[in-house]
């Protein structure tokens, strides 16, 4: 048996699981959307970013979750969702800390390292669209 089979199986299984957390966290704001991007509003009184910015991120932030999620899961363009999602993470980590909310900064560091886990281990990428676009042998 090749072991590199378990790498790419064991690197599939993460990709997924990150992408599933990452789509799903898109896919329930959904139906609450205007809701949602009031709420981060809320959350972000009294500091320094204008309420417009952060209702319109708000409205954003769950398509681009679920999008980046959809991507991941599918295991399509992964390395440009990894970083994509690493990316948002930073921004959401800028506001979090903007609110001294450092019992969700921790959690989200979780996320940073999972994805950069998944961002370095990427030659184990096998089991994805990104492998049929290349037409590579699994």
């Amino acid at each position: 048996m090749n072991p590199q089979n378990h790498k790419a199986l064991a690197y599939a299984t993460f990709r997924l699981a990150l992408g599933v957390v990452e789509l799903m966290h898109g896919l329930v704001r959904l139906p609450v959307l205007a809701g949602f991007a009031a709420g981060m509003v809320k959350q972000f009184e009294g500091t320094i970013l204008p309420a417009w910015s952060v209702y319109g991120l708000g409205l954003v932030l769950p398509f681009l979750e679920g999008t980046m999620g959809l991507a991941l899961v599918l295991g399509a363009f992964t390395r440009w969702a990894l970083a994509a999602v690493s990316l948002l993470m930073s921004v959401l980590m800028f506001g979090t800390s903007l609110r001294s909310d450092w019992n969700i900064v921790g959690p989200q560091m979780i996320y940073v390292i999972a994805f950069f886990i998944a961002l370095f281990f990427l030659e184990h990428n096998r089991y994805s669209v990104d492998r049929l676009i290349r037409r590579e042998e699994a």
